[in-house]
């Protein structure tokens, strides 16, 4: 089966023209897959939206209550959710370099994966220190990646879309920088975002390498405290 976001929309149509049947065989398939298979549910509720079924519509075909469906899918209300002002500078690059990422492996789709790989991008970032520091590599993970979410088989062209959980993972960045008295979100609150409940892939390759949230959690206050000293000292933190 070719994995990808196309190829999994177009097999889904060919059941059906009806958005509603077509919505029941995107919830089947996407309970087989990971974060691809998010980007296909959320195709076919925004079909569903466009058509004019509601919330509770959509909630009875996903097996859930409308409210569920709503709080699933807010971005389909919103125009979204995550905002980016308080990224630095590492944050947003690392952003940038998710689309990268995708884009190099064939995915129609950026999911919480990329961000694992994107946050190896810059190795001065407080990130990739904190995952050099347990024995994190990107080739590691890489490897992982594609033996979970094989490379497409061809080039993927348009902006790509982030999945439910690798928007989550963003969120959560922000509130686990608000959590630790932060007025910036940076590689580091990224990182630890990928574990605040989501489930998602890049979290569990994280835990398969033994890089557990407390781990990692207690590696960036370690290094965030020895930048503070260094900078209290005058010497440079980098």
């Amino acid at each position: 089966m070719d994995l990808t976001l196309d190829s999994l929309i177009r097999n889904v149509k060919e059941q059906s023209e009806q958005p509603l049947v077509q919505l029941d065989a995107a919830s089947r398939t996407a309970s087989e897959l990971g974060e691809l298979g998010d980007s296909l549910l959320n195709h076919f509720v925004d079909i569903c939206r466009r058509s004019g079924h509601s919330w509770a519509e959509i909630g009875q075909h996903l097996g859930v209550t409308r409210q569920a469906a709503q709080q699933r899918f807010p971005s389909f209300d919103t125009s979204d959710a995550v905002t980016f002002e308080r990224f630095t500078q590492r944050a947003r690059n690392t952003l940038e370099q998710t689309e990268r990422e995708a884009r190099e492996l064939r995915h129609n789709y950026i999911g919480t994966e990329h961000i694992l790989l994107a946050l190896f991008g810059d190795s001065e970032s407080l990130a990739a220190k904190v995952l050099a520091s347990l024995g994190v590599t990107r080739d590691d993970v890489l490897t992982a990646v594609v033996a979970r979410a094989p490379r497409g088989q061809t080039d993927t062209t348009g902006p790509l879309p982030f999945t439910p959980r690798a928007k989550r993972a963003l969120l959560e960045a922000a509130t686990v920088a608000v959590e630790m008295g932060h007025n910036y979100v940076g590689t580091e609150h990224i990182l630890l975002g990928l574990y605040r409940g989501q489930e998602g892939f890049a979290a569990a390759i994280l835990i398969e390498r033994g890089a557990f949230r407390d781990a990692v959690h207690a590696k960036v206050v370690e290094l965030l405290s020895g930048y503070l000293a260094a900078r209290r000292s005058g010497a440079d933190p980098s």
